[in-house]
């Protein structure tokens, strides 16, 4: 079979940084932290009191409040971040066969705030069982990808991704595998998180998961600092529209740039520990490497999971040394979670869209909160700490995601030629 050529041809994005596309990219380049003390609970008592929180959003400004009543934030969140990136594609829906579009959406935890909401209500109560009729269906992580169809008419393909921190990217490798295979010609793909609620934030902090570096919230995001203490959780989300080559060109598409590869492992390993070693890790990248066609040396920036979390940020950095052996020291190397915060399973679509901008751009985002060095990673490679990085050069762009239970996913992306 001879596969098809897959482009990025509309993006979206919402964060804490950025409630569009153009702020999310302005704030990544400046390094600007979206972390700040939690306003949507009284966190006073969390060990954790502070998250990388959306920002002066109105939902009714983009979804029709009896419509918006029928999702969980997740989903509203899907919903805007994919209307901007149909809207930034130019695509006309009434041009299109939609039995050939669809969407594959990614979320981690689904509808965690309507859980958390319709199970307190029942447990205050006098046990008699008043549930909201939409619960299920604003509680569940496939209804991102169903509400996005409906509102579109997208007939094809149609499902969410859960592999945790992974989950985005998960849906981001499926949806081109299906469009390369000739089995679609678009897809509305990415992802959405809503986890900084109560039980969001008061379950990483039974795991020990999260900064609780609460008297700073600002610099608590730290990848590769000695003083890393944990994530800090993130929202929002981020969609791409992929698309086969010859269909975008077809109607004069923009591109911003080709997914050529894609690898998908298990650690096998633990619950929630990644691989000391990063053996899975490893495996990943000399996947996506080998699926592109290309070899290290072709690398110019990696995208990295980089949470800030003691093992993690070593283990992922000691598996990229032995992936691009002496190549690791000519790459640029930066996780932007340091000013998004973590967004779980939505985590690998706002990466994604960082990395095709700085394709586009010639910029390389920063790891911002870099104090102290820390002696257990290798201060010779190029993080791009603190501040953005210039590159004319940057051809092929790699994006790693890691999530718990050990799914691994990384993904490989092209400047588009000819």
């Amino acid at each position: 079979m001879e596969l098809k050529r897959v482009v990025v041809t509309g993006l979206g994005a919402l964060t804490a940084i950025g409630n569009n596309l153009q702020e999310y990219w302005e704030n990544l380049e400046k390094g600007t932290s979206g972390a700040a003390p939690i306003t949507k609970f009284d966190a006073s008592k969390f060990k954790t009191q502070f998250a990388c929180e959306v920002k002066g959003l109105n939902i009714a400004d983009h979804i029709d409040r009896k419509e918006a009543r029928k999702m969980d934030t997740f989903t509203q969140y899907a919903m805007i971040v994919g209307e901007e990136a149909l809207q930034d594609s130019g695509l006309d829906l009434d041009k299109i066969n939609r039995n050939r579009a669809g969407v594959i959406w990614g979320s981690g935890i689904g509808g965690l705030q309507t859980f958390q909401d319709e199970v307190k209500s029942y447990a205050q109560g006098d046990g008699t069982p008043r549930f909201n009729p939409f619960f299920i269906p604003k509680m569940i992580a496939d209804l991102s990808a169903g509400h996005l169809s409906m509102k579109y008419g997208l007939k094809g393909p149609n499902y969410v991704t859960v592999s945790a921190c992974a989950s985005a990217t998960n849906a981001i490798v499926d949806a081109f595998n299906y469009i390369r295979m000739g089995k679609a010609d678009i897809f509305l793909t990415g992802g959405s998180e809503a986890p900084v609620t109560e039980a969001g934030i008061g379950g990483f902090n039974a795991l020990k998961a999260l900064s609780t570096r609460n008297d700073d919230p600002a610099t608590a995001s730290r990848p590769f600092d000695k003083d890393r203490d944990g994530f800090v959780m993130g929202e929002g989300g981020a969609a791409l529209i992929l698309e086969e080559l010859e269909h975008a060109k077809a109607r004069g598409a923009k591109i911003y740039a080709e997914v050529v590869g894609g690898g998908m492992t298990a650690d096998a390993y633990h619950l929630t520990a990644p691989h000391p070693e990063g053996e899975g890790s490893q495996r990943v990248m000399e996947q996506a490497l080998e699926d592109a066609g290309i070899t290290p040396e072709d690398i110019q920036y990696i995208n990295v999971h980089g949470t800030s979390t003691p093992l993690g940020d070593i283990g992922e950095v000691n598996a990229i040394k032995r992936v691009f052996g002496d190549s690791a020291y000519k790459l640029n190397i930066s996780s932007t979670k340091s000013m998004t915060g973590h967004l779980l399973g939505a985590a690998g679509a706002v990466e994604a869209v960082a990395c095709l901008l700085a394709i586009n751009k010639g910029v390389i985002p920063p790891t911002i909160n870099n104090f102290t060095p820390d002696p257990e990673l290798d201060q010779e490679l190029n993080c791009t700490l603190n501040k953005a990085q210039y590159r004319d050069d940057i051809k092929y762009v790699m994006s790693n995601t890691f999530g718990f239970g050990g799914h691994n996913v990384c993904m490989v992306l092209k400047k588009y030629e000819e």
